[in-house]
C-alpha cells in the first residue's frame, strides 16, 4: 500500500493502527516501560548480591574466609579504603560480571549440598577452592587487583626500592598480582607449596 500523505504522516497511522485489541504504537510504549522496569529490576539485584552483607549472608562464608579477611590490609588500614569481597572477586565490567555470577551458581549449589557447611569441611576443600579462585584470576590477568593497584600507576620514589624493582620486573616478565600474592587476603591452604622455596 502506497502512503500520499507523507512519511510522518503514514508512520504515524501505522504506529496508530491497531493489532488484535492495541495500537502498535501502545504495545511499543508498554514494551519500552516494562524494558526499563526490568533492567532497573536486574540492576539492583546484581547490585544487591555485589554487597558484602550478601557474601557474608551465609555462614560457610561469615565463619571462615570473612574472618581472616577481617584480619588483613584490605579490611583495615592506614588509609581507611577497604576492598571488600567483591571488589576482588567480581568483575566490573557487564559481560564478565555475568559470567562470574554464572559461576556463582555453583556456590549456590555447594552451599544447598553442604558441600563446606563445616570449619572441617571448608579445611578439607580449601586448596580446591583457592586452586580454582587464583586459576579464574590468573586468566583475567588480575584484573580486580588492578582496579586498584597498578604497575603503571607505582610510584619508585615512594615505594620501597626493592619492591618497586620487583614490581617491574614482574610487569616485564607478564606476571599478574596472584602470581606472587596468593594468600593476601585469606590463609593459604595447609598443601600449597611456595614455588620459591622448592
Amino acid at each position: 500500500m502506497e502512503c500520499k500523505t507523507g512519511f510522518l504522516k503514514c508512520t504515524w497511522n501505522f504506529l496508530m493502527s491497531p493489532s488484535a485489541k492495541y495500537s502498535l504504537l501502545t504495545l511499543l510504549v508498554v514494551g519500552f516501560i516494562s524494558g526499563i522496569i526490568f533492567w532497573g529490576g536486574f540492576n539492583t539485584a546484581m547490585e544487591a548480591t555485589n554487597q558484602l552483607e550478601f557474601c557474608i549472608g551465609c555462614h560457610e562464608m561469615r565463619d571462615n574466609v570473612y574472618q581472616e579477611y577481617k584480619k588483613t590490609i584490605h579490611y583495615s588500614n592506614r588509609t581507611g579504603v577497604r576492598a571488600t569481597c567483591p571488589d576482588c572477586h567480581v568483575p566490573k565490567d557487564f559481560g564478565h560480571k555475568m559470567l562470574r555470577k554464572l559461576q556463582a551458581s555453583q556456590e549456590v549449589w555447594g552451599k544447598l549440598t553442604g558441600y563446606v557447611d563445616t570449619p572441617e569441611k571448608f579445611e578439607a576443600h580449601r586448596m580446591e577452592l583457592a586452586t580454582h579462585e587464583w586459576a579464574r584470576m590468573k586468566a583475567s590477568g588480575s584484573r580486580e587487583c588492578r582496579n586498584c593497584h597498578n604497575f603503571d600507576a607505582m610510584s619508585g620514589e615512594v615505594q620501597k626500592q626493592t619492591v618497586y624493582k620487583k614490581h617491574m620486573k614482574a610487569k616485564d616478565d607478564g606476571l599478574t598480582c596472584i602470581d606472587c600474592h596468593k594468600g593476601i587476603a585469606h590463609k593459604l591452604p595447609k598443601e600449597y607449596k611456595d614455588p620459591d622455596e622448592e
